[in-house]
């Protein structure tokens, strides 16, 4: 009997495409900005294929190494221990590499040859190609020009996947989602809403980052144990966009006008 299955509000045509590339062995990329739902989509698409799912957060340090697998010493021996990808690609399961960008070109290189016809890994260290178990699956998201600073990805690397974009749902589908999973009241949520479509709009206050559906479910949760409202948006949306004391002074004004 499966786990309880993480709760997703399907936008689009997403589960299809990806039950489609699934089943087609067809490499996914997820493209948006951050807290979108890409990574519980993720979550709620490898629990409906009932497969295994191993996610790997990428920065600037990851290395195909990180990913592949190396050698370690373990009492008077050196043994090699496989990466992530070298046991998903082994057992069948889904790897999901969350903002593949950020990571080192090295890992770009590594997973080419799981991203075409060919499905196999090539393992340096240890002069192997694996092939890819037949439920295998490569996913990789990514967050294409949405803030400054963030990487892009190569147009020769995205053709080698179908991609879907994800974005902020309307205001109607957002409420529902944060009623769903908070269990905080229809108004409330609409409000949260509304506070977060503000800020998104506020393109002149340059922020790096804007209000994403998961501060909104931090907030609605916080509301929902029982924190003041105006606190709870000032701690869960407000002081993690930004350390500007005028910014966050005008942003906590804005919103105490709305909550």
């Amino acid at each position: 009997m499966k786990d309880k299955s993480p709760y997703y509000k399907e936008t689009g045509k997403e589960v299809e495409v990806f039950n489609q590339s699934y089943i087609n062995k067809i490499p996914f990329l997820l493209k948006g900005p951050t807290g979108t739902g890409k990574s519980r989509f993720i979550e709620f698409m490898a629990h409906e294929l009932d497969k295994k799912l191993i996610t790997i957060s990428c920065h600037e340090e990851t290395s195909s190494t990180d990913l592949i697998g190396r050698y370690i010493i373990k009492g008077a021996e050196t043994i090699w221990l496989d990466g992530p990808l070298t046991r998903a690609v082994k057992e069948g399961a889904i790897i999901y590499l969350d903002e593949i960008a950020e990571a080192r070109p090295d890992v770009i290189v590594a997973i080419h040859s799981l991203t075409d016809h060919r499905r196999e890994l090539f393992i340096d260290k240890l002069g192997e190609v694996v092939k890819a178990h037949k439920d295998f699956m490569l996913v990789a998201s990514f967050n294409p020009g949405y803030q400054r600073g963030f990487k892009e990805l190569k147009p020769s690397t995205r053709q080698r996947f179908v991609a879907i974009s994800f974005a902020y749902p309307d205001e109607k589908l957002e409420a529902e989602i944060l009623v769903n999973e908070t269990g905080v009241e229809a108004g409330v949520a609409k409000k949260l809403v509304n506070i977060a479509n503000k800020i998104r709009n506020l393109t002149e206050l340059g922020l790096t980052e804007t209000v994403s559906t998961r501060l909104l479910v931090d907030a609605a949760k916080l509301i929902h144990s029982g924190l003041p409202k105006r606190l709870s948006v000032e701690v869960a949306i407000v002081e993690p966009l930004t350390d500007d004391l005028e910014i966050t002074e005008a942003l906590v004004d804005l919103c105490n006008l709305l909550i």
